[in-house]
């Protein structure tokens, strides 16, 4: 199950969007498969851009709620 993609499309986003959103160059596909590691600075902006927390964002909660 992908986390990240599954946040996208809830939102009604593209990937261009949501790069064109977080303000990155690459390509969001690579950060949905794993292929572009999540930074610290990756992951707030998602967090951020998604409304949740990033132990969700990372699969150790199932609870999305930020603290």
């Amino acid at each position: 199950k992908n986390r990240l993609k599954d946040l996208r499309e809830d939102h009604d986003l593209t990937q261009q969007m949501v790069a064109d959103q977080i303000g990155i160059n690459t390509e969001v596909q690579y950060i949905e498969t794993g292929i572009q590691q999540l930074t610290a600075e990756l992951l707030v902006s998602l967090a951020l851009l998604y409304n949740v927390s990033i132990d969700y964002l990372l699969c150790q909660t199932d609870n999305p709620n930020r603290y």
